[in-house]
């Protein structure tokens, strides 16, 4: 493994102290600074003393999982996160996906993996332009309105509230609203290139998305191209 050229910090959150001094070991032998949390309270009180580069998260911990502590975190940040979990259970991978996490790894697992894919993540978020850089204005599209800035969207001034992947997805389409989004497009524009989830997990955030909008009247803000991907729909615009 290439050691990591410039200093990062980690925060490794696990309540087992014999997991997280592996993964210390492992992020330290990359040429990684670290930090400790042994429960999702902790890693919360941790970020707000300082943001740290990326955020190894247990779910399974006491007083606060971790599925908890994403959601807390995503409410006011966009630091990287790989979860570890002691389940290969689809839902968690789902779930830990629609929070906002940037990659997934059960137990048992390798710490030299762990470093490896805390790498790949640390070089893709350095490659990928700020989200503000991307839509640094509300953009208005038909009844749409999306706020990057504070990752609101509505639709004819009605709030629809979003997972974080949601609004990426539908941030993505906005941004480009003649250009119909293979699948796999969506993904490296979430996540990077090469980041290992389904084409059936982006059409269950596409059926969320319209679920969530039908709600509030709106019936046309996705259009499905078939065999191809999706495109941003008129938005009530004629």
């Amino acid at each position: 493994m290439i050691p990591c050229p410039m200093p990062r910090t980690i925060l490794v959150a696990d309540d087992d102290p014999h997991i997280r001094q592996l993964l210390v070991f492992a992020l330290g032998k990359a040429g990684l600074d670290t930090i400790e949390a042994e429960d999702g309270e902790a890693v919360l009180a941790s970020v707000a003393r300082a943001t740290p580069d990326l955020i190894v998260l247990d779910i399974n911990m006491p007083r606060m999982d971790g599925i908890e502590a994403c959601r807390r975190l995503r409410a006011t940040s966009d630091v990287p996160i790989l979860f570890l979990s002691s389940r290969d259970d689809e839902i968690d991978r789902v779930l830990g996906i629609e929070l906002g996490a940037d990659d997934y790894v059960t137990k048992p697992f390798s710490p030299r993996e762990v470093a490896a894919r805390v790498m790949a993540i640390l070089r893709r978020t350095a490659a990928r332009p700020p989200a503000a850089a991307e839509l640094a204005h509300p953009l208005v599209h038909g009844r749409l309105t999306l706020d990057a800035d504070g990752w609101q969207a509505s639709w004819a001034g009605t709030p629809v509230a979003l997972t974080a992947t949601e609004f990426g997805i539908l941030r993505t389409l906005a941004a480009m609203p003649s250009k119909v989004f293979s699948r796999e497009a969506i993904i490296d524009r979430l996540h990077g290139p090469g980041f290992a989830i389904t084409d059936r997990t982006i059409d269950s955030h596409v059926r969320n998305l319209r679920a969530k909008f039908a709600a509030v009247g709106a019936d046309d803000v996705i259009e499905t191209r078939a065999g191809i991907g999706y495109r941003l729909g008129l938005c009530g615009g004629g």
